[in-house]
């Protein structure tokens, strides 16, 4: 049985950078949307004493030749005991032998790739000429994401970051700052960071943090931090005015918040989602029409972006003779 090769978070962080990862969401979207690869919805598994969850993601594909699945643990008191809220890995598997070929980490996986998840929805629905960046949230996805929309968006300005505390925002815009050498600001007002050209939410708000009226004509918006159909990060009105987008309408229509509250409320119908990102980019959706149109991404992210995610990590590593070779 051929060795297994095995990639430690360390390792996926210096290999996986923020452009290859987009091209694989891209892959990823269009073989989604075509049906080019089976990921039926997540599952969750609770931990005794409401502890936490157990998820398990699984997706399979012909083109690249591959199967796998990750497995987190999402453990949310964990922070506070000086742990990551989320660890896990994730499993590949050769698709004409069915051997396992790769174990890699899956948290730092999972923060690259869903953050060029929004870099790519930003690059194909944001105008032209996006000057500002807000980003709501002060954690793991907040440098990410700054990271994937500067990538999206070479000719930004400045990048605005709000926490609830406006230590930990001073203190990620310090970090942002010296990792990517532009310009970073933190905003005590939550206004002025969605007063922005592109948005991004990554927070674990249970109620909607962007109002309507501080949306500007032609913003951008990513939608990433709630993934439960009781929690949202933007409010009804901004939902309906805007040019909605989502990256699987399946999960979108059961377990986004975002969608699911307005869609209850009669504010919108099923039809308000124009399409999967996957649809825009194989040319048979339409993306932003006007340079006033406010367009919307609510990402859940799913297996298919994973596992071409690894898949792409896993090619590189091959190549460049990186990780570790465990004998089975």
């Amino acid at each position: 049985m051929p060795n297994l090769l095995f990639l430690n978070a360390k390792e996926v962080r210096a290999d996986l950078s923020m452009e290859m990862c987009m091209n694989a969401m891209a892959q990823a979207a269009r073989a989604l949307y075509t049906g080019h690869v089976g990921a039926p919805l997540r599952s969750f598994t609770p931990l005794a004493g409401e502890r936490g969850v157990l998820a398990m993601m699984p997706a399979a594909a012909a083109d690249p030749p591959v199967f796998g699945i990750k497995t987190l643990s999402l453990l949310p008191a964990n922070p506070a005991e000086g742990r990551p809220a989320i660890q896990g890995l994730i499993a590949l598997f050769n698709h004409h032998t069915g051997a396992p070929c790769a174990i890699i980490d899956g948290a730092s996986v999972t923060a690259i790739r869903t953050a060029a998840a929004s870099g790519l929805a930003t690059r194909t629905l944001a105008k032209k000429g996006a000057r500002t960046h807000g980003i709501l949230g002060t954690g793991v996805q907040s440098l990410s994401h700054a990271e994937a929309v500067l990538t999206a968006c070479p000719q930004l300005q400045e990048t605005r970051i709000w926490g609830r505390d406006f230590n930990k925002a001073k203190a990620a815009a310090n970090r942002l700052q010296e990792a990517l050498k532009s310009p970073v600001v933190a905003v005590e007002d939550r206004a002025n960071a969605t007063r922005c050209d592109v948005v991004s939410a990554v927070t674990a708000s249970p109620t909607p943090l962007i109002e309507h009226s501080n949306v500007c004509p032609g913003a951008h918006i990513n939608l990433v931090g709630s993934h439960t159909p009781n929690k949202r990060e933007a409010c009804s009105q901004t939902m309906a005015q805007a040019r909605l987008y989502v990256d699987g309408r399946e999960a979108a229509l059961s377990e986004a918040g975002d969608i699911v509250i307005p869609l209850a409320e009669g504010v919108i119908n099923h039809d308000h989602i124009i399409a999967e990102l996957g649809a825009v980019l194989s040319g048979e959706a339409q993306g932003r029409t006007t340079p006033d149109d406010i367009t919307v991404y609510k990402s859940l992210g799913n297996a298919a972006q994973d596992l071409f995610a690894a898949w792409t990590l896993y090619c590189h590593a091959k190549q460049a003779g990186t990780g570790q070779q465990l004998a089975m």
